[in-house]
């Protein structure tokens, strides 16, 4: 992630993120984890997905939106934002297909 070090994003577990084909998904960074509700969308003329997400912040209520493409190299790529607090742009692989360094 561009705004937080492979330390912090691991704090609580491993940092993820994933999408169902329901149309739901989940993610958890640092002390953050959140429930998704995912709609197709593009983003620099690329087929993706844009969530709206509300879950908790080290206990305390916490919401946003983002959005994900997945590049030619097969790395989803894109943004989380926390309602009316930080941003973040992202990289994310499989689990398993990369180094952990180059997982964040």
């Amino acid at each position: 992630m561009d705004t937080w070090d492979c330390d912090a994003i691991d704090l609580c577990g491993p940092g993820c993120i994933e999408f169902c084909a329901n149309g739901t998904g989940e993610f958890a960074i640092i002390a953050v984890n959140g429930g998704m509700d995912c709609r197709p969308e593009q983003h620099g003329g690329r087929d993706g997905v844009g969530f709206s997400w509300e879950g908790h912040d080290e206990g305390d209520l916490a919401s946003g939106r983002g959005w994900a493409v997945v590049t030619d190299e097969r790395v989803l790529c894109g943004y989380l934002y926390f309602h009316l607090g930080d941003e973040s742009g992202f990289r994310a692989v499989p689990f398993g297909s990369a180094a952990p360094e180059e997982q964040h």
